[in-house]
């Protein structure tokens, strides 16, 4: 099936030629398909013209009176015109037709070749299939453009959502770190601060990345903020986002979270774990614990009931919450990090402060799955001081 063309707006098209009865012939045929048309008897002249007008497609003699049989000075005008417009069609025409420079033209850019004398009916034939295939990728790089600024904005919204600087924690080191696999996460961490003596500290995962995931993780961090309060229990504040998300999450995803009640001065942590990765808490004296209390992720059942656990924490302790990203990495051999390494390690470096902690488990995690992560990131280091 032959390529149509709308009628509006008409084909503009440049023809670069420095014959002058190819120049007329080739304008005449074009107008009498109703196209607009422009000529240009040099390179020079194509280049300036596509510099200042915008084209539908070019129409390209290889030979020009400075090198009238090897092409070359064609083929330096169409890499030219490819760097200032990869969009744009460029058809070449030339009388000094071999398979050699057929295949230059080809590699440089060109849509597609015609030999002189030319059959109207197959020139306007390709023609309208280039500047079919032309204006196509117009809209595509347009999409494109669209789509990278929509973005680059969602990335900045979804930054300013998350915590910018740490809340001061009487007795407490805080250190996080907030890696995204793509532009946008589906990771969510906060530590609110309610008043001098209580904070929370909360972490989430939303299943999947990119776009889709990041949109349900802004929804999490606006049901968080609605709900958490300093004499909220963490149980009911789970139950509560919960039945909130369920029936508004696409189907097939859910939500992993934890979320704990510090008090500086009693150093009591109370937390609820909804099919979260359980926080590890290792002791001053290296005895470890996974804080694990709560119930199944958010989502699924919006009647499901959580309970809630409860530590006290001591000088020396350190307390890490993590999202997937960190135990689900891989190494070349496909095996992963894994909870154990990851307690080892903890284990290992527990009289590090938070920050020192933190940088050394993104380094380890990062040398053994090759120095990139392959899923959305998030570790929240707690220090308690000695």
């Amino acid at each position: 099936m032959e390529a149509t063309l709308p009628m509006i707006p008409a084909p503009r098209t440049l023809i670069a030629d420095d014959h002058p009865d190819v120049l007329a012939a080739l304008r005449m045929l074009l107008r009498n398909e109703g196209w607009q048309t422009e000529a240009a008897t040099s390179p020079a002249e194509a280049l300036e013209a596509i510099r200042s007008r915008d084209f539908d497609l070019v129409l390209v003699d290889l030979n020009y009176a400075r090198d009238t049989t090897s092409g070359q000075e064609g083929l330096d005008l169409i890499a030219r015109i490819r760097a200032l417009d990869s969009a744009l069609p460029v058809v070449a025409m030339t009388a000094w037709a071999n398979i050699e420079l057929a295949v230059e033209a080809m590699r440089r850019g060109v849509a597609d070749f015609v030999q002189k004398p030319w059959e109207n009916a197959r020139l306007l034939r390709v023609l309208r299939d280039q500047i079919v295939a032309g204006r196509a990728r117009r809209r595509e790089q347009r999409l494109k453009a669209t789509q990278d600024r929509e973005l680059a904005a969602a990335e900045e919204i979804q930054q300013s959502l998350l915590p910018r600087h740490m809340p001061i924690l009487e007795g407490v080191e805080l250190a996080v770190a907030w890696r995204p696999a793509g532009v946008v996460s589906g990771d969510y961490f906060d530590v609110i601060r309610f008043d001098v003596g209580r904070a929370a500290l909360c972490v989430g995962d939303v299943m999947g990345k990119g776009m889709p995931a990041a949109l349900v993780m802004s929804n999490l961090q606006a049901l968080v903020k609605t709900f958490a309060t300093a004499s909220a229990p963490p149980q009911r504040l789970c139950e509560q986002i919960n039945r909130a998300v369920c029936g508004n999450l696409p189907e097939g995803r859910y939500i992993t979270f934890f979320y704990g009640l510090f008090e500086t001065s009693s150093r009591r942590f109370v937390y609820a774990n909804a099919g979260h990765n359980p926080p590890l808490l290792v002791r001053r004296d290296g005895r470890t614990a996974r804080l694990s209390e709560g119930g199944i992720v958010l989502g699924l059942f919006p009647e499901n009931r959580y309970e809630q656990g409860e530590v006290r924490l001591r000088a020396g302790d350190r307390l890490l919450c993590f999202t997937d990203g960190i135990t689900e990495a891989t190494n070349e051999a496909g095996e992963l990090f894994g909870e154990e390494r990851l307690l080892r390690l903890l284990v290992e470096y527990r009289k590090q402060s938070a920050s020192e902690l933190r940088e050394t488990i993104l380094n380890a995690v990062a040398d053994f799955s090759g120095g990139s992560f392959q899923d959305d990131v998030t570790l929240v280091a707690l220090a308690v001081d000695n």
